[in-house]
């Protein structure tokens, strides 16, 4: 079974520690193969017995739990802190700040955990969380629920179908990126034609100057 050679080095090398690497940095918002790392992985596992499939899944969980919920708190610590700052010089009222934070209570776990599955969300969705103001208790359910989810799915696919699994998902993540892509343009352009009363309903919920927030508050 082929997998590219500077996965496989990397896997031979580093073992778990590269699965963890990979899956977790990728997790935070630096933009590496996560997703490859585990295919390769499950692959590796299947055909050489070098590694243990339940211990590269609980990896890659471990990994990517770890590394969302730091990028999670950079979000929110010093993402959130920027966007205050500078949200004047990218046209962020503050009734558009509470509009994100106001849709992220509503519809925060459905990002986090379908966004697990999608390249773009996978590095992004933490972070957007974390800038958002999510509750921490809720981000941490619905990303170790989409993270376990996803490691199984994968790893166990990878191992037992090796290269076809490729094959298989090559036209599944095509056609999660494309509907990801419409979502977020479907997204737009209703919170276009909804701003106003949307605003109101985030003003409401979200009563005074939006900031960070405070325990007690999260559900």
């Amino acid at each position: 079974m082929f997998i590219p050679g500077g996965l496989t080095s990397l896997l031979a090398k580093y073992g778990y520690w590269a699965i963890a690497g990979v899956v977790g940095l990728e997790s935070m918002g630096i933009p590496l193969p996560g997703e490859a790392t585990l295919i390769a992985a499950g692959i590796y596992a299947g055909s050489t017995r070098t590694l243990n499939i339940w211990i590269v899944i609980a990896t890659a969980s471990a990994g990517a739990i770890l590394g969302d919920n730091i990028g999670f708190w950079i979000g929110r610590e010093l993402g959130f802190r920027l966007l205050l700052r500078y949200s004047g010089y990218v046209g962020l009222t503050e009734s558009r700040i509470k509009l994100g934070q106001y849709l992220f209570q509503r519809h925060g776990g459905k990002i986090v955990f379908f966004g697990r599955f999608i390249a773009l969300f996978r590095v992004l969705a933490a972070l957007l969380a974390g800038v958002n103001q999510m509750s921490w208790p809720r981000f941490l359910l619905f990303n170790a629920a989409g993270a376990v989810l996803w490691a199984t799915v994968y790893g166990f696919g990878a191992y037992y179908l090796g290269e076809s699994l490729k094959q298989l998902t090559k036209p599944a993540a095509i056609s999660l990126a494309t509907a990801g892509v419409m979502a977020i343009f479907v997204t737009l352009y209703y919170l276009h034609r909804h701003q106003s009363e949307l605003e109101a309903e985030a003003g409401r919920a979200i009563p005074g100057r939006p900031g960070r927030r405070r325990r007690g508050t999260e559900r």
